[in-house]
């Protein structure tokens, strides 16, 4: 009689406990479930903050645009990589063209004025625009420090501009007089007549778009 009632007491007791059991493991499922959600959550959340839906979208504008860039050199001191290492009229000086420019920048004393500053916005006539200029007014220029210093420095912002600022801006140079920019995508212009042929150029202190018309202030 007594081992009746153990065996009954014992059937009663598992029949009690397996539902609790079921109802542990059901809500073990379902945690993992929700940890995995928001697990899930947490990287969609992380993607919009850092404005990509995938982890290799990179931003193109940041790289250098337009029809000349194709003729910088892929590697070596006179490539996107190796002008980045070096400020701007070091880099300058290991592009073939843009030798007329470092040229008139020795002449008027600025190669260290220009190595020196810091986050400048350069926009480097080509030898072709330095070559639109009639030779015996670019001959008269490059002899008139005070006036090849005031030509130069009007190419010269004091702080990086990137491709979303030219598309309709007014900076003041340090020659102390302002240009104009505009354009948008790829296609760039400089007060209204130089374009930007290579754009978005990165050294180690400066933004460089190079252009192919020579800015003159108008005083």
């Amino acid at each position: 009689m007594k081992r009746v009632i153990r065996r009954t007491a014992v059937a009663v007791a598992t029949a009690a406990l397996l539902p609790l059991a079921l109802t542990a493991c059901s809500d073990d499922g379902k945690s993992d479930s929700a940890s995995s959600d928001s697990g899930k959550a947490s990287a969609t959340a992380t993607d919009k903050a850092t404005g990509s839906d995938d982890a290799g979208k990179t931003d193109t504008m940041d790289e250098p645009f337009g029809p000349a860039c194709s003729s910088v050199p892929r590697s070596g001191a006179g490539s996107f990589d190796g002008m980045a290492q070096d400020p701007v009229a070091t880099a300058a000086s290991n592009n073939p063209a843009l030798s007329t420019l470092v040229s008139a920048v020795k002449k008027a004393g600025l190669v260290d004025t220009l190595n020196n500053a810091k986050d400048i916005t350069v926009f480097a006539p080509t030898n072709d625009a330095f070559a639109k200029i009639p030779k015996a007014t670019l001959d008269k220029v490059l002899a008139d420090k005070a006036r090849l210093t005031k030509i130069l420095t009007y190419h010269v912002v004091g702080r990086r501009l990137t491709p979303k600022d030219l598309e309709k801006g007014s900076f003041t140079t340090l020659e102390k007089e302002k240009l104009t920019t505009s354009g948008s995508g790829e296609s760039y212009t400089v007060n209204d007549s130089s374009k930007v042929v290579c754009g978005n150029v990165k050294t180690a202190n400066a933004n460089v778009y190079i252009v192919d018309t020579v800015l003159m202030p108008g005083k």
